[in-house]
């Protein structure tokens, strides 16, 4: 007690903070959505961020495969639709988590493989070897779509996750977000002067600007995209209009100006994408393989990102039968784009599990709204070329904030996780520097050689072992679970968590479960296994 005599002021204990099974904070959770116009500009919010994968990875692959200017518009709207489409999928039949479901990463290696194949390189007409190129991808991913498919809907994949604890979904969460630093800083620093001042205006937008002003705090972390987007793409537009740019090189006039992406002149008014739209698909046994397993890379990485989705709306953790109900879906998703023809795999979008936790908002209507957004867009092209045509410096300063958040996200499975122990460190430490080191000499290697580390005259052999081993999140992820569950000693599954999640485990255990994840229209009783 202060005062006189009573000895010395007690000194109160500093306590731990308490674990919490679902994130605090969350404004409006999965079934809470914010109010019907707030919900349509959030649903634009996310729309425009997907467009950053949408667009880059058929600008990309488009003019390899000999197409120009209108077929790279064509098969942006045809992503863009079958995007909406599997997002409207995952989130009514799925997981029912607000996942965005867009164009992959992972399947670019590849499709880049088929791409190179000989039998095209003798095609002289481009449009013909566009067309036969695509059907070629068609087919492969076709064949590919079967692996998630059949892990989903039997169950097999509810059983592998059944395993996961924590502790080995922290280095799997962690580098599906980190792991995608290539995408961030670098593409801000192909045009600096766009680049920078979107990125330092989003994060003052979002985290200090809501501080300043407290009338409207929830307007401008919620809306902290679209506000920062705008302004800096009104600044990189009077940068082109006055001829700042006029005398750089390709590339810089490439990254900075607005009207250099060709997308609004080769973009039809009305379109709707349809199945076999290029032609019959052809099929390829080993290329199917390859594709095969840059689809089952695809559905590990997209298992953390399920997991990280469902943490920032504030979910209970996902049960291991929902999780396999949202592969199957996924599956379904990436035979939806074999059939229409999307150059691309499906998965979930990690910049969009980003935004979640930027906005606060983790609404299933949201992203439903989205997902209109999509359709429509992809049906009107002159109108979605116009928000297509954002230079990409202004997205990537965007994922430096959305990938930063989704591995942070990661990082918090530790606080279920004894990290006094040294099974945990070694676990921990040992998974996420092989996760990232092993990919490092992979894709070094392929940049120095111009192929990967296996170089055999099997093309689709060479994919099959060089694709996985470039994926941080895949590796890490794997030996994380590996060692989680081999190595065992005393109280292990304490120190790794795993009892946190126990009452998970099955999806009638817990009231929470059933009201996130209950399928609507009372399917529910045409699965026993959830």
């Amino acid at each position: 007690m202060a005062g006189g005599g009573g000895g010395a002021p007690k000194v109160e204990e500093p306590q731990p903070h308490p674990p919490r099974e679902q994130l605090p904070g969350i404004t409006c959770c999965i079934t809470s959505p914010p109010s019907w116009p707030e919900a349509i500009i959030l649903g634009f919010q996310h729309y425009l961020v997907m467009l950053g994968t949408t667009v880059l990875i058929p600008t990309a692959l488009v003019p390899q495969m000999g197409g120009g200017n209108e077929e790279k518009a064509k098969v942006i709207q045809t992503l863009l639709f079958v995007a909406g489409l599997n997002t409207l999928l995952q989130t009514l039949f799925g997981t029912r988590l607000p996942a965005v479901m867009g164009g992959s990463y992972t399947f670019v290696p590849t499709t880049i493989s088929i791409i190179l194949a000989g039998r095209f390189s003798d095609i002289v007409d481009p449009a013909e070897k566009f067309k036969r190129i695509m059907r070629a991808i068609q087919g492969s991913l076709i064949v590919a779509s079967t692996l998630q498919i059949v892990l989903g809907f039997s169950g097999l994949w509810r059983n592998v996750a059944r395993f996961l604890s924590p502790l080995s979904a922290v280095p799997l969460v962690s580098l599906v977000g980190f792991g995608l630093y290539e995408f961030g800083f670098p593409g801000v620093a192909k045009c600096v002067e766009i680049g920078l001042p979107q990125l330092v205006l989003v994060v003052f937008i979002s985290q200090y600007l809501p501080h300043v002003i407290h009338q409207t705090k929830y307007i401008f972390d919620r809306y902290a995209v679209i506000f920062s987007v705008v302004i800096v793409w009104i600044y990189a537009h009077l940068l082109t209009v006055g001829g700042a740019y006029n005398n750089s090189g390709p590339k810089t006039q490439a990254s900075c100006r607005t009207d250099r992406a060709g997308l609004i002149d080769a973009a039809p008014w009305i379109r709707v994408p349809w199945p076999f739209q290029w032609g019959p698909p052809a099929f390829d046994a080993g290329e199917a393989f390859a594709m095969m397993m840059a689809s089952f890379v695809a559905l590990v990485e997209s298992t953390g990102a399920f997991t990280v989705v469902a943490r920032f709306a504030s979910a209970t953790p996902l049960p291991p039968s929902i999780l396999s109900r949202g592969v199957g879906w996924q599956g379904v998703g990436i035979l939806l784009s074999g059939l229409f023809g999307t150059v691309n795999g499906t998965s979930v979008s990690v910049e969009n599990a980003g935004l979640l936790a930027v906005t606060k908002v983790g609404s299933r209507r949201v992203v439903q709204i989205s997902a209109g957004f999509m359709i429509f867009f992809s049906i009107l092209g002159k109108f979605g070329a116009v928000v297509a045509s954002i230079p990409g410096p202004i997205i990537a300063a965007l994922y430096c904030l959305f990938f930063a958040y989704v591995g942070a996200g990661g990082l918090s499975f530790l606080q279920f996780c004894n990290l006094n122990s040294f099974r945990t460190k070694f676990i921990l430490g040992f998974s996420i520097f092989i996760g990232l080191s092993v990919p490092q000499y992979f894709n070094e290697y392929t940049v120095i050689h111009g192929y990967g580390p296996v170089h055999t005259s099997a093309r689709w052999f060479n994919d099959i072992v060089n694709v996985p081993f470039s994926s941080e999140p895949f590796v890490a992820g794997i030996v994380a679970f590996f060692l989680d569950n081999t190595l065992y000693k005393k109280d292990a599954k304490k120190d790794r968590g795993k009892h946190w999640w126990a009452k998970f485990r099955y999806f009638k255990d817990d009231p929470r479960s059933k009201e996130f994840y209950s399928l609507p229209f009372n399917l529910n009783k045409y699965f026993p296994s959830v």
